[in-house]
């Protein structure tokens, strides 16, 4: 037996770039849609979102049922929370708020195992196949197969940030321009020198130590952050989806006289 390969790894890996989008809603059969309309990799939030054990176990299954891979973004905390989803077989993690050399060494260390770092051994979990991976094997093919994102979202660790790219270990440093706009006292202001700087400069980094860079994205800068070097670019969410169609319903609703009319309505 063999542990499922990662979609995403194996085109980061070519050369290719990785289509991606986040999840918000905590119901399973979003990621299965999502899954289903094509994309490599779904994300998932434990950081933001109130999602239990047995909802991102079944969003795991209804991503792998369809061959997509799904990335979930851990809370800080413990390290049983960076590999829990891990042991749920989810493809990949991603952690907040990386603030030093120190702290991405840590992160490793905890995700990794032997001769990495030292993560916590089961096995007998799914991505172990329920210790029907042969035991060497699955320690193997869990730092091959299984990615590791760091997630640069603050001004803390741009003085060791070409140290950070330079770790061994990870597979992805990720620019999260939300927060780092907030921590360097322009919340919002998305055109700021310091944020287009850094975001380039991840990019850069990431290619120069052979890693891989991802951030955020939509269809329209989508080419831009590719020709940057971002081969992974969350490019929207679900809830931005529904948010839109509802208001573009209530457009139709409160622009048609007809809809106001209780005959019209009595014939439908």
């Amino acid at each position: 037996m063999q542990m499922r390969k990662s979609k995403v790894l194996k085109k980061l890996r070519a050369g290719e770039n990785v289509s991606c989008i986040k999840i918000n809603l905590a119901d399973p059969r979003v990621c299965e849609m999502a899954a289903l309309a094509g994309f490599d990799c779904v994300w998932v939030d434990q950081e933001h979102i109130s999602q239990n054990w047995s909802a991102l176990e079944a969003a795991v299954w209804a991503t792998k049922a369809h061959d997509a891979d799904i990335l979930v973004r851990v809370p800080r905390g413990a390290y049983n929370n960076y590999i829990k989803p891990l042991e749920l077989d989810a493809t990949g993690i991603m952690v907040p708020h990386i603030l030093s050399l120190a702290d991405a060494k840590e992160i490793v260390y905890h995700t990794r195992f032997y001769p990495v770092g030292r993560r916590a051994i089961d096995g007998g979990n799914a991505d172990g196949g329920y210790t029907g991976v042969d035991f060497n094997q699955y320690l193997k093919q869990a730092n091959e197969q299984r990615f590791v994102v760091l997630q640069i979202e603050d001004p803390e660790p741009l003085e060791e940030l070409e140290a950070i790219a330079a770790l061994p270990g990870y597979d992805m440093l990720f620019f999260g321009p939300g927060d780092f706009s907030q921590g360097i006292g322009a919340p919002g202001v998305w055109d700021h020198p310091l944020i287009e700087e850094t975001r380039k400069r991840v990019a850069e980094l990431a290619k120069k130590y052979g890693r891989f860079a991802g951030t955020v994205g939509g269809p329209g800068n989508l080419k831009e952050l590719n020709e940057m070097g971002y081969q992974l670019v969350s490019m929207g969410a679900d809830v931005i989806g529904l948010k839109n169609y509802y208001a573009e319903l209530m457009r139709s609703f409160n622009t048609n006289p007809e809809t106001h009319n209780n005959s019209y309505l009595e014939k439908q």
